[in-house]
């Protein structure tokens, strides 16, 4: 199966997350079946030290999978791997409708760039990346060759994912 994919994408505290999670809300409020995508730029973990996931890790499993009846997570240990690209890592996703990307904004699917007046001032990341097809902002942005929302008009920004990728309500 192939994924939708549709990323959201900008510096240091554009206000990714934030957006990211707003957008989760509303379009599983709107009855999509939603997976996301973090990419983390450091060495993360989602088990803290003392747990037995943890414990099974540091030992040298490769794969280890925590199991529960509510959730499951699958942690890969890449050791001396490259990391996988984030069509590897979406292939693994069960069917969903659409899957949000936070970061990775060098891949060429389709991403909103967020920008806050308070972020990390980067380059223009629209300016030479036709994939970026709208600019969420705090501030008034002019000239740009793609809409401009307001950040916090999560759903404006929801009916423009759903019309650039297809979802019919």
């Amino acid at each position: 199966m192939t994924h939708r994919i549709f990323g959201i994408t900008g510096w240091k505290n554009s206000g990714k997350t934030t957006l990211t999670v707003k957008l989760v809300t509303e379009l599983t409020r709107r009855g999509w079946k939603i997976a996301t995508v973090k990419h983390a730029h450091h060495d993360f973990d989602i088990d803290q030290e003392g747990t037995d996931s943890f414990r099974h890790r540091k030992a040298g499993a490769g794969e280890v999978a925590i199991v529960s009846g509510r959730r499951w997570a699958l942690m890969h240990e890449l050791a001396d791997e490259t990391e996988p690209t984030l069509q590897e890592i979406v292939a693994r996703f069960a069917p969903c409708d659409l899957v949000l990307v936070e970061g990775y904004k060098r891949e060429s699917h389709k991403k909103i760039e967020t920008r806050r007046r308070e972020g990390r001032s980067g380059e223009n990341l629209a300016q030479n990346d036709p994939s970026v097809v709208a600019i969420a902002s705090d501030f008034p942005v002019a000239g740009e060759r793609i809409p401009v929302f307001d950040l916090d008009n999560t759903t404006e920004l929801a009916d423009f994912i759903e019309r650039e990728m297809g979802l019919a309500r």
